[in-house]
């Protein structure tokens, strides 16, 4: 049995009209690759913008702006959200804002980096729930020259 095995595959090996070797692996990804489109940008409000989220533009909440759009890290944006913290009602004012926002920069980028950092805050102000922190931080980073950032910031 095991002579006839062999045999065949030196009959095989040598047989003319052989078929070409399969693609391998690289040349299957390759091959897929660049054939995978990026994800199509969408909108929501502002406050369900999660850690990680990139937007094309800041809202402008004080002027009634409500809905964001969310954009691909890897493509031009303006801001990524890096930070929700929870904050009390009492304490949702500039400098816990900016204390929460500031602190948590170097954490998620890996550097200070030049960044700027802006936030919205959501005041979701219940007051007849028993929550001592209604109030989100919501803290954006953004290229301190006014650039477009083009890759995420996290971990740089």
């Amino acid at each position: 049995m095991t002579i006839s095995a062999a045999i065949l595959l030196v009959s095989c090996g040598a047989h003319p009209t052989a078929a070409p070797p399969a693609p391998t692996i690289a040349d299957t990804v390759t091959s897929h690759s660049a054939s995978v489109p990026a994800p199509a940008a969408r909108t929501l409000p502002w406050f369900n913008l999660q850690v990680g989220d990139c937007v094309d533009q800041i809202p402008a909440v004080d002027e009634g702006a409500v809905e964001v759009t969310l954009v691909d890290c890897a493509t031009p944006h303006r801001a990524e959200v890096y930070q929700r913290a929870p904050v009390p009602v009492d304490a949702a004012v500039t400098d816990v804002a900016n204390q929460r926002c500031n602190d948590a920069l170097t954490a998620y980028t890996g550097s200070s980096g030049s960044y700027t950092v802006s936030y919205l805050i959501d005041s979701n102000q219940d007051r007849t729930a028993d929550n001592p922190l209604p109030s989100i931080v919501i803290c954006l980073l953004q290229d301190a020259g006014g650039g477009a950032l083009t890759r995420s910031a996290h971990g740089r």
